[in-house]
């Protein structure tokens, strides 16, 4: 069955908060099912420690990063008076922050797309501002969000690239998903990757969804959501 796991304790309930700390998501995310019921125990078992098996199975976890990466690939749209607001106010705040940054020679673009705005900063050293994994850049794009909602009726999505690094955190997620999903097929063992941006995510999923041999969903809650690539 899709999206099933198994799970131990000495009681039901140890079973069970085993099972949904394994998986980094909450009770009502999972449908339980005790395979092994503690109270029937035979006179020859007696003696043996008490095992309780649970079956745990997720809940429309992949609908639900559909649901999300629709959210991504389609923004409500926005009219062009509020486009040209937000990017006004945009172009501000930008202006502003890098005055205050160490290297002031920073060039950036906006620009809209399908009612994304799209915001592209260039320069020397720019590593600062991407941080590991682009945690700081993730940061600055929240901010920058905050502000063109602000300007707009509809919820605006914002995408912030700093020096090419969504360009080549994308390629390196394309090989990890390729590199992983051979792991999953060779060790038939499912492999749970780390947190991820819903956008991150969705590049995983769709590296992936034309694999024959595995498929791909997600666990946990944000912002520790995780994609878990199984075989199918």
């Amino acid at each position: 069955m899709d999206n099933v796991y198994v799970f131990e304790g000495k009681t039901s309930t140890e079973a069970i908060e085993n099972g949904l700390k394994e998986l980094k998501v909450s009770k009502n995310q999972v449908d339980i099912k005790i395979l092994e019921n503690e109270d029937k125990r035979s006179f020859f078992s007696i003696l043996t420690p008490r095992v309780v098996k649970i079956e745990m199975r997720l809940k429309n976890e992949s609908e639900l990063d559909k649901k999300e990466n629709n959210k991504i690939s389609k923004p409500h749209k926005i009219s062009e008076v509020d486009i040209e607001e937000v990017k006004k106010n945009i172009d501000k705040f930008l202006k502003e922050f890098i005055e205050k940054l160490p290297n002031k020679n920073l060039k950036y673009e906006i620009k809209e797309e399908e009612n994304l705005i799209k915001i592209n900063i260039d320069g020397e050293d720019t590593g600062y501002l991407i941080g590991y994994r682009g945690e700081v850049l993730n940061s600055i794009q929240t901010v920058i969000s905050n502000i063109a909602s602000k300007s707009s009726k509809e919820k605006v999505k914002v995408l912030l690239n700093i020096g090419g690094y969504r360009e080549k955190r994308e390629k390196d997620l394309q090989n990890l998903a390729v590199k992983i999903a051979g792991t999953v097929i060779k060790t038939r063992k499912d492999i749970t990757l780390e947190p991820m941006t819903a956008y991150e995510r969705k590049i995983i999923h769709t590296k992936l969804q034309e694999n024959e041999r595995v498929k791909t969903f997600s666990v946990g809650e944000e912002p520790y959501r995780k994609v878990v690539v199984s075989l199918k």
